[in-house]
């Protein structure tokens, strides 16, 4: 009952933030997939020969060391939101945070968009098992890392510089324990993309390469 309670209060006073990341987000998305419509051909033919050459070496089963993997993938996560927890510490890295939200949308529309533009329904289906199934929980974790973050730099400014009051290293432990329990669910991610990902990726690669030559 008490943990509903806190939910219900914890949503009262975030979800302001929640929706403001999220628009954030998804703004970002919609600049992303328009970006797709501003490649020259001479962009879009680049990327294809990256793609051909990418689908061939999954089809072939030549992927990378699974430990490599797993480690290149939990490294660039962590740093996404550790960048994010430097920042919630300090008042100049709130609009930085928005930023990275915004890009991280860019980056998803971007994808999506190149794909299901050049490859039709088939680049939507290549896109739903090597792009969707992770971001199903890594932007969630991101989002709710920057709403933590905003939250804590927003209390930072009201309770410590402007009145002086208010305890610090309560707001603190949570903030940390939020980034912390993110980079744990984000090292389950990057393990999902370094053992599954390539073989759902395997699933639909033959149908592919025969389109992007």
């Amino acid at each position: 009952m008490n943990r509903n309670r806190s939910l219900q209060v914890y949503m009262k006073e975030h979800l302001s933030l929640y929706v403001f990341v999220g628009i954030i987000f998804v703004i970002g998305v919609v600049f992303g997939t328009v970006m797709v419509n501003a490649l020259s051909l001479e962009q879009k033919q680049e990327i294809m020969r990256y793609l051909s050459h990418f689908f061939s070496t999954v089809d072939q089963g030549e992927f990378d060391d699974v430990k490599q993997s797993f480690q290149q993938s939990f490294s660039l996560h962590i740093k996404w939101i550790l960048i994010i927890w430097i920042l919630g510490m300090s008042v100049i890295g709130l609009p930085l945070i928005l930023i990275l939200d915004f890009l991280k949308g860019v980056l998803v529309g971007f994808t999506v968009g190149y794909l299901v533009g050049q490859l039709s329904w088939k680049g939507l289906l290549f896109a739903l098992v090597s792009v969707a199934p992770q971001n199903l929980i890594v932007i969630p974790a991101l989002i709710v890392c920057s709403v933590t973050a905003m939250a804590f730099s927003i209390h930072m400014v009201k309770h410590r510089f402007m009145t002086r009051k208010g305890a610090f290293y309560e707001p603190f432990m949570r903030y940390s324990a939020t980034i912390l329990l993110s980079g744990v669910l984000l090292a389950g991610v990057a393990m999902f993309e370094a053992y599954v990902s390539p073989v759902m990726m395997k699933w639909v690669t033959p149908m592919l390469i025969t389109m992007s030559f």
